[in-house]
């Protein structure tokens, strides 16, 4: 068993099955790496590797026979909260508050399954291999066509490039809802690859509501929350913090000025022309 928090550390546990007592947790060793509050971590099917995601921004693999670190990936750009290996493919799943979900592909060549993690969102899409297709057609939940786009040898640009027409015509895919299900994947793909959101410094954010603060307070666990957001949530959900779901000491709420200053700098700097 596998336990994360405040302490900013990774905790292995074993579970003993005794024949009185039941069952009796004994301590492992502790998994160290991350600089914050890790808030998420997961074994891999076969419980070889341990993954944890932290406030700190950075995704770490470990393997769980020796605590070694395999891997630190660091592509989110806002706190890591959850993340979870696929049972039956070499894929991790992470997801941040950075409203992005990143999909990494282990090469399953190498000795060790987390010796190489290839990450397709860090590439462009229209430079993605075969590889990183099939890696997002599994995480579309569209595994089926793998196999098939492998035989077309359908990279990031033919990707793209795929129709209505092209589906029926060259790829023969016959049934009209896995069509849909493929063409709506692709146009919302297409989609993200021409926006070019601002992006608003994390510190800005409410956890909350994940939108531009207006008038930040500090509560009693030390984080800045837009001040409608943490009171709905001290007087309608819990008297715990939204951060680390611990208990709050107080529903004391104080006025951030620095920080309400900090976005007012910034918002002017975004509206002067370039």
């Amino acid at each position: 068993m596998a336990s994360c928090g405040q302490d900013n550390q990774v905790k292995l546990w074993l579970i003993l099955f005794t024949d009185f007592l039941g069952v009796e947790l004994k301590y492992k060793c502790t998994l160290n790496g991350h600089s914050a509050p890790v808030l998420a971590c997961a074994f891999s099917h076969d419980g070889q590797m341990l993954v944890s995601g932290s406030v700190d921004k950075c995704v770490i693999v470990y393997e769980t026979s020796t605590g070694n670190t395999l891997h630190t990936l660091s592509q989110h750009t806002r706190y890591v909260t959850t993340c979870a290996f696929a049972p039956h493919s070499p894929l991790l799943a992470t997801g941040s508050m950075d409203k992005t979900v990143n999909i990494w592909q282990f090469d399953l060549k190498q000795p060790c399954a987390g010796n190489i993690i290839e990450n397709a969102s860090k590439v462009a899409v229209e430079d993605w291999s075969e590889d990183d297709v099939s890696a997002w057609l599994f995480a579309q939940d569209l595994a089926d066509f793998v196999g098939l786009f492998k035989m077309n040898n359908i990279d990031g640009k033919e990707l793209l490039n795929l129709s209505k027409e092209s589906l029926i015509n060259e790829l023969k895919i016959e049934s009209l809802g896995l069509r849909s299900k493929l063409l709506k994947k692709i146009e919302e793909l297409r989609m993200k690859t021409t926006s070019v959101p601002i992006t608003i410094p994390d510190e800005f954010l409410c956890p909350i509501t994940r939108e531009l603060m207006k008038d930040p307070v500090i509560a009693a666990d030390g984080y800045s929350y837009e001040k409608e957001a943490i009171e709905n949530w001290i007087n309608s959900k819990r008297r715990s913090s939204p951060m680390t779901n611990l208990p709050l000491p107080s529903s004391m709420l104080t006025p951030n000025r620095t920080l309400k200053m900090a976005i007012s700098r910034w918002l002017e700097t975004q509206q002067k022309p370039v």
